[in-house]
């Protein structure tokens, strides 16, 4: 007899993670002497811990503190840690019972759901998003309501685009800089659709996991202007602390205990010794700011790059390390094309498909997280037949 799956036989895959695992096959069974495999799919910096938090992590290791479970909503001095740095890049005074460390950034988004929705309530994001955004709703029992951004809004979503939506949803969720496009919404947008979701009984959720990463426009939080939103950060971006899985959430002070209830059942407590290494990081900001300076001049060698290679539709990105480009006429759908660039260039790239169902075979998403040297490498083996 053949059981059925359950819910996540429904859920789409996360495609970057399959496009990851083409590319690590495709790199290990290169002939010895063959043009190496360039990683332009992921978003993972090329760079690991900053050398205060490795120092903190070795202390930790060789103490005498067994590293086990710690309170559900993380270890004291780390929220405190917190509570100081969102001060300092915000000017914020966010009370300590509000700030909550979470299993990553993805860790926390379940939790949020949880916390915010009820079963088949309908929740807004904009189109292009980061997929499991709406594969987490799905899996979850929730309605993702799609709005279809384009250029002319940077990809971001609005308030018109709210109010014409045929009945008004239980949340939105926005991220701002944005995977795929690194679009960044301006301080007087982001507080005009935070002050609506406030008054008009929407729960903000705000995804700032790329703040630290920007290119010219400032950040501002979803805290600063509504008392209701959730907010997402994580330590995997800015930090260079993706496999360590360790992020945080400021939750408005009625969803702090269901958070913490959710926690306390799917995971305990974040692991002991990444949060070790993230009250670290906190304090490593002058070594993080010469990486956001790499990631910069990596930005335009690549964005010159692709135009050269007949990208010539990109909306530059404001911040995060992608740039998601619409592919010339005379390419295929994105699918082919990123198998192509595989196979062929040995140049591993994310398509569309997976951040918008609808228009995403004609847009590829690279990363630039990498060396300026090696994203020069990369481009040179574009063309614009590719």
């Amino acid at each position: 007899m053949m059981l059925k799956a359950g819910i996540g036989g429904r859920v789409p895959p996360f495609r970057v993670m399959d496009v990851i695992t083409a590319a690590g096959q495709r790199a290990a069974s290169l002939a010895p002497g063959a043009p190496r495999v360039i990683r332009l799919e992921a978003g993972q910096p090329n760079v690991g811990l900053p050398e205060g938090a490795k120092a903190a992590v070795e202390a930790a290791l060789h103490g005498a503190d067994p590293l086990g479970y710690t309170e559900t909503l993380g270890r004291l001095s780390l929220r405190a840690a917190l509570q100081r740095h969102i001060g300092a890049w915000y000017g914020l005074d966010i009370a300590l019972s509000r700030l909550m460390v979470t299993v990553g950034g993805s860790g926390a988004f379940p939790l949020a759901f949880l916390a915010a929705f009820e079963p088949g309530d309908e929740v807004a994001l904009a189109s292009p998003y980061y997929p499991p955004y709406l594969n987490i709703l799905v899996a979850l029992g929730f309605k993702p309501i799609i709005m279809p951004c384009g250029l002319e809004t940077g990809f971001q979503p609005t308030v018109e685009m709210l109010e014409a939506l045929p009945r008004r949803p239980a949340g939105l969720i926005i991220a701002s800089p944005a995977n795929p496009t690194g679009s960044m919404l301006t301080p007087a947008a982001l507080e005009r659709l935070a002050r609506w979701c406030h008054e008009s009984g929407v729960r903000l959720i705000s995804d700032e996991i790329y703040h630290g990463l920007t290119y010219g426009k400032p950040i501002c939080t979803a805290s600063a202007f509504s008392p209701s939103a959730i907010v997402i950060n994580s330590f995997s971006k800015y930090f260079s602390m993706t496999g360590w899985r360790i992020g945080w959430m400021v939750l408005p002070d009625e969803l702090v205990r269901p958070a913490e209830r959710l926690a306390q059942n799917f995971f305990i407590s974040a692991p002991y010794i990444s949060q070790v290494a993230a009250e670290a990081a906190l304090g490593c900001h002058d070594e993080l700011e010469a990486r956001r300076q790499t990631y910069q001049a990596a930005r335009a060698v690549m964005l010159d790059g692709l135009h050269e290679a007949g990208f010539s539709r990109i909306s530059p990105p404001d911040g995060a390390f992608y740039c998601y480009a619409e592919l010339p006429e005379t390419a295929p759908d994105a699918m082919a094309y990123c198998a192509r660039l595989l196979a062929e260039k040995n140049l591993a790239a994310t398509p569309g498909l997976d951040f918008d169902e609808q228009r995403g075979q004609r847009f590829v998403r690279f990363s630039y997280c990498l060396p300026p040297e090696t994203i020069a490498e990369a481009m040179a083996r574009l063309t614009p037949s590719t």
